[in-house]
């Protein structure tokens, strides 16, 4: 009998793609999302790629006793991947306690509930590279220094593990893997789903979509005084169909009770950093659009550069991210045409 899976946010941008890849592969799914940075539509992509229409609760984490009521209403849970959680870091600078409430807040929640079930569970975090600030050394590995985290966004994420290692130490029966993301971009190859933030993006790829799309007049570049071959800051991005890959492979490995120790981490990125500069420049090829941007004042929080060493993952999960960057910002310029009827 397929394995029913809680996904947390599961119709945000990861959640939804990583709902896709659970469903393809067997697993039966709820989905929880409150619909504060989604939107309901995002069911009817999922169904028209998997021909499942997977069952749906809003509920707001926060609310402690509607969690229980979940996990009362569904006793055959056996794991959770918990993508539910305010994610923009300038934001996070400006409301920290909204984040700190929201993202702290709704994991100790879900963490009480499963540990009331006294049952083995498997639960996958999503987690962040911002928890390792700007590194040392670089491509990052998994035993790079925890450093003190740039924004109360990456704060969440280091106290988030902490929590769930802490948990793991004290509830033997609970598995858990946390998944360090790079940054995550594109959309699933239908045009089914993608990304859609609300309001203004806050993440590099949606700006420029939508300023390709004629939404804003021009692109922000934020400073290019950097310590970088352009000056501008470097990251590693990931297709966000092999991201969500991973977290299958994850979640496999708990369930076939592969897992060395409860509490594993893995790096997800390609392990190729590229600049603000030249993502611009890709995504200008693979879309024949010429990009209005200009160069601003540098934006608090933001890192000089980051990209993964993926060794571990890569062995251990036996996942490889497989998609280039300019197919990644191919489908995410194809979903931002359709959502513009361009």
């Amino acid at each position: 009998m397929p394995s029913k899976i809680l996904v947390t946010g599961g119709l945000g941008y990861i959640g939804s793609h990583t709902s896709v890849e659970l469903i393809q592969q067997g697993f039966e799914i709820i989905i929880v999302d409150d619909l504060s940075n989604s939107s309901i539509k995002v069911l009817d992509g999922i169904k028209k790629i998997t021909g499942v229409s997977p069952e749906f609760v809003k509920l707001n984490l926060r609310d402690k006793k509607e969690v229980n009521r979940l996990f009362e209403a569904c006793p055959d849970l056996s794991g959770i991947i918990h993508f539910a959680a305010c994610k923009a870091v300038g934001e996070s600078i400006d409301q920290p306690l909204k984040y700190y409430e929201n993202n702290i807040g709704s994991l100790i929640y879900l963490l009480q509930a499963i540990e009331s079930k006294g049952e083995r569970f498997s639960f996958i975090f999503s987690s962040s590279c911002t928890v390792y600030g700007q590194a040392d050394k670089l491509p990052i590995t998994e035993n790079a220094p925890i450093k003190k985290a740039e924004s109360p966004y990456g704060n969440t994420k280091q106290i988030g593990e902490q929590i769930l290692f802490d948990n793991t130490r004290s509830n033997g029966l609970l598995k858990v893997i946390s998944l360090r993301y790079f940054n995550p971009i594109g959309g699933h190859p239908s045009i089914e789903i993608g990304e859609l933030p609300k309001g203004k993006p806050q993440n590099l790829v949606p700006f420029i979509t939508q300023t390709a799309a004629g939404i804003h007049n021009n692109l922000n570049v934020f400073g290019n005084d950097y310590p970088t071959l352009d000056g501008t800051c470097i990251r590693d991005y990931i297709h966000v169909v092999d991201l969500a890959e991973a977290h299958v492979s994850g979640l496999k490995r708990m369930m076939a009770d592969e897992q060395i120790d409860n509490f594993e981490v893995f790096n997800l990125g390609t392990g190729k950093g590229k600049s603000v500069l030249e993502v611009i420049k890709i995504f200008e090829k693979v879309s024949g659009v010429t990009l209005n941007y200009k160069i601003v004042d540098r934006r608090p929080g933001d890192i000089v550069e980051a990209y993964a060493d993926t060794a571990k993952a890569n062995k251990i999960l036996r996942w490889k991210a497989k998609n280039d960057l300019g197919e990644a910002l191919k489908t995410a310029w194809e979903w931002e045409k359709k959502l513009r009827n361009i």
